[in-house]
C-alpha cells in the first residue's frame, strides 16, 4: 500500500510539473503495483480456502472412521469383546499402539496416554495409547469420547445379560407356578371326588334306605340310618369348612393377619399334635397384598413342614426391620428337607411380593424357611 501511495505521489508531482512522462510513469507504477497485491491476496485466499477444505475433509473422514468404529464396538456382544473391540478401532483411528489394562495398572510407556474405562462407580480397566508423537488437544477428546463410548456399550451389554437371566429365570418360575397351580387343581379335584363327593352319594344311599325303612315300618331301622346319614353329613361339612379355610380364611378378611394365622396354627397344632409359637405382632400393620401373600407363605411352609417329619415343634415369626422391610420366618425341627424344588412355589409367591426367600438347615436339624419382603409393598402409600 505504501508503495502504491508513492507511486501516486509522482503521479502528481509530474501533473503538478507539467510532465505528462513523470505523471504517466508513476500511474503506470502505482496500477502496477496494485494489481500485484490484488494477485497476491487472491493466490494466498485460495490457499486458505484450500487448506481449511483439506482439514474439514480429514475431520469429516475422521469422524466418519470415529462413527463406524463406535458402531463396530456397539455390535459386541459381552464386555471381553467391547474391550478388544475398543482396543482395535483406537488403534487404527490414532495411528497408535493400543492396549486395554487392568485397574489400577501402571502405564506400559513413559508418555503413554491412558484413559480409564469406568461405569458409574466401577473401573472396567485403562485404555492406553502410545505413538512417537503425542496426541493433541482434539484427538485426546475424542479418544475420551470413544472410551466413555465403550464404558457405556459395556454397561448395556451387562443390563441385556442381566434381563435375559431374569427373563429366564422368570419364565422358569412362572412355568413352576402354573405347574403348581395344576397340582393343587388336580388335589382339589381328587379330594373333592374321594372325600366330600363320595360321602354325599352315601348319603343320598343312605336317605334312600331310610325312606324305604319308613315305608316299610322299620322305625328303629330308619332312625338309625338317619343319625348315622346325619354324623357323615356334619363330618363333610366340616371338611369342606376346613377346605374353604385353607384356601382363603374368612378370618384374614374380617378380623386381619393375626387372627388368621393364630387360627391356622391352632387347627395345626390339634390335628397333629404338635406346639406352634407365633410372635407376629409386627403384622399388624401389613397391606392387603402383604397379609394375604405372607399367609399363603406361611401354610404352605407349615404344610411342608408337617409333610416332612412331622415335627414336634413350628415357630413362626414377622419382625420389622429398621428400613420398614417386613421378614417372616418360619422355623421347624422335623426331617430336613433336600429338594430344593419343594421351595419353588413359596419363592415365586415371595417374588410375587418383590421379596426374596431363603432356606437354611435349622440349628436342630430341622428347616428355616426366610422371606423378606420389601417396605413398599409391606406398608403400600
Amino acid at each position: 500500500m505504501g508503495a502504491v501511495a508513492a507511486a501516486a505521489v509522482i503521479s502528481l508531482v509530474g501533473l503538478a510539473l507539467r510532465s505528462s512522462w513523470l505523471a504517466f510513469v508513476g500511474l503506470a507504477i502505482a496500477i502496477a503495483i496494485a494489481a500485484a497485491f490484488a494477485l497476491t491476496l487472491i493466490v494466498t485466499e485460495r490457499r486458505r480456502h484450500e487448506v481449511a477444505e483439506e482439514e474439514l475433509a480429514a475431520e469429516s473422514s475422521f469422524l466418519e472412521s470415529l462413527v463406524e468404529s463406535m458402531g463396530s464396538i456397539a455390535s459386541a456382544h459381552d464386555s471381553e469383546e467391547v474391550l478388544e473391540r475398543t482396543r482395535r478401532e483406537a488403534k487404527q483411528l490414532f495411528g497408535a499402539k493400543a492396549a486395554v489394562l487392568p485397574p489400577g495398572a501402571e502405564p506400559h510407556a513413559p508418555g503413554a496416554v491412558v484413559l480409564p474405562l469406568r461405569t458409574r462407580d466401577e473401573e472396567i480397566g485403562l485404555l492406553e495409547l502410545t505413538r512417537s508423537h503425542p496426541l493433541d488437544r482434539e484427538e485426546l477428546a475424542r479418544a475420551s469420547l470413544l472410551a466413555d463410548f465403550a464404558t457405556r456399550t459395556i454397561e448395556n451389554t451387562r443390563l441385556l445379560a442381566e434381563a435375559q437371566v431374569r427373563e429366564a429365570e422368570q419364565a422358569r418360575l412362572s412355568d413352576q407356578l402354573i405347574t403348581a397351580e395344576q397340582d393343587e387343581r388336580r388335589r382339589l379335584a381328587l379330594f373333592l371326588h374321594d372325600g366330600p363327593v363320595q360321602s354325599l352319594s352315601g348319603i343320598s344311599l343312605m336317605l334312600d334306605a331310610v325312606i324305604d325303612s319308613l315305608e316299610g315300618e322299620r322305625l328303629d331301622e330308619a332312625n338309625r340310618i338317619l343319625r348315622s346319614a346325619l354324623a357323615r353329613h356334619r363330618d363333610t361339612i366340616r371338611s369342606l369348612r376346613d377346605l374353604s379355610f385353607q384356601i382363603e380364611p374368612v378370618v384374614l378378611r374380617d378380623q386381619g393377619f393375626g387372627p388368621a394365622v393364630r387360627a391356622f396354627s391352632e387347627q395345626v397344632a390339634l390335628a397333629n399334635q404338635i406346639q406352634i409359637d407365633l410372635d407376629i405382632d409386627a403384622a399388624d400393620g401389613l397391606g392387603e397384598n402383604a397379609r394375604v401373600g405372607l399367609y399363603q407363605i406361611i401354610r404352605e411352609a407349615v404344610n411342608h413342614a408337617i409333610h416332612r417329619g412331622p415335627p414336634t415343634r413350628i415357630s413362626i415369626r414377622v419382625a420389622e426391620a429398621e428400613d420398614g422391610s417386613v421378614e417372616a420366618l418360619i422355623s421347624d425341627d422335623g426331617a430336613g428337607e433336600r429338594r430344593r424344588a419343594t421351595f419353588d412355589a413359596i419363592e415365586e409367591r415371595a417374588r410375587s411380593l418383590s421379596g426374596s426367600m431363603l432356606v437354611e438347615a435349622g440349628q436342630d436339624g430341622g428347616t428355616s424357611v426366610r422371606v423378606v419382603v420389601p417396605s413398599y409393598v409391606a406398608h403400600p402409600a
